[in-house]
């Protein structure tokens, strides 16, 4: 949870990159919220309306054409496809067995780890990334060390980078 709430803020404006996904992809992230997370429905479904209401261009749509084209896993061509269909640079997940580098190349697509992005966001704009994460730390009410410590384990080597001075 940490880390899609520190990803979601950096898609805050003024943001690091442009989030986008589908209306099936919010279900998805939803039912993981309930299923595996145990948030309780109505959490999950807040957490899906706050995405919707804050990141309004982010909602791709015209893409179920595009995914019987799509040669990743079928569980999650539907991701693909919306990627294609906003024509994203990248698409970061935690779930890259199912995206084949070749399945997205195709498309100019690079798919990457959640650590992946937020390292390259952090070399992007240092100071931003840090007033995000300050932000998010107060936001839970936790010392900013508090958070970092529970993002260290998910993107592995964002907090180790963080950490280091910059120019090092």
């Amino acid at each position: 949870m940490p880390v899609a709430d520190t990803m979601l803020r950096l898609a805050e404006p003024p943001a690091l990159y442009e989030a986008s996904w589908s209306g099936e992809i919010l279900a998805e992230v939803t039912r993981t919220l309930v299923g595996r997370f145990g948030k309780t429905p109505q959490k999950a479904l807040y957490r899906e309306a706050a995405m919707r209401e804050f990141f309004p261009d982010s909602l791709v749509e015209n893409y179920q054409h595009l995914v019987r084209e799509m040669e990743n896993h079928p569980k999650d061509r539907h991701v693909l496809a919306a990627a294609v269909a906003c024509r994203a640079d990248c698409l970061a997940t935690f779930n890259l067995k199912d995206f084949p580098a070749a399945a997205a190349a195709r498309h100019k697509i690079e798919v990457i780890g959640p650590s992946a992005l937020l390292k390259r966001l952090l070399v992007l704009d240092r100071a931003l990334v840090e007033q995000r994460l300050r932000d998010q730390a107060a936001a839970i009410n936790i010392p900013l060390n508090g958070l970092l410590e529970r993002l260290e384990d998910s993107p592995p080597g964002f907090v180790s980078l963080l950490r280091k001075p910059p120019n090092s």
